[in-house]
């Protein structure tokens, strides 16, 4: 059998290298030159994939960095806008002794001060009685004949319900007007 072409013995040229780089085909006169430069392009090619993988692997860990001081930064803030609530909670248990009508309004006024912490976060408090059941906004845990209540109104709440929409922590437990 005659050689093949490209003078390999018989064997086929991979895309890429030296010999299907046009090394010993006629007409070229061997050049080695242009092999030499095209092997250096190769290599500078080689080089240049590396260096961007690389520069994408140390983005995506720069990014994943970020990322998570992000969150621990957002864990952070929202703790410390419990502290104060805490603080009074200690402050209020040091006070056990006291008048029982001084104690009911110091956890009176922590309970207002945690709900404007929720408020802050985006988490107000809903009051859903006599709106229609959603069971977007409510979960039903009971429902009873209420008179002069139409069917499908939340009469009364169980847990309220913090946040709207999407963006919300829990959605209402409510009892639900039925027929008589």
């Amino acid at each position: 059998m005659s050689e093949a072409r490209g003078g390999t013995g018989g064997a086929r040229a991979e895309p890429g290298s030296a010999a299907g780089a046009g090394a010993g085909h006629p007409g070229d006169g061997g050049d080695g030159a242009a092999v030499a430069g095209l092997q250096a392009q190769l290599a500078e090619a080689r080089d240049l994939r590396l260096r961007a993988l690389a520069d994408a692997d140390n983005a995506r860990k720069r990014c994943a960095g970020q990322v998570r001081r992000a969150g621990e930064e957002a864990r952070a803030q929202v703790a410390r806008q419990w502290l104060p609530v805490l603080d009074n909670l200690e402050r209020a248990l040091a006070h056990a002794d006291a008048e029982p009508s001084s104690i009911i309004e110091g956890i009176q006024a922590i309970r207002q001060q945690a709900l404007q912490v929720l408020a802050r976060l985006g988490f107000s408090r809903r009051d859903d009685t006599g709106a229609m059941f959603d069971p977007a906004r409510h979960d039903a845990v009971a429902s009873r004949a209420v008179p002069g209540a139409a069917p499908g109104t939340v009469v009364e709440v169980m847990a309220p319900a913090y946040g709207d929409g999407d963006h919300q922590l829990r959605p209402a437990q409510v009892v639900v007007a039925v027929a008589e």
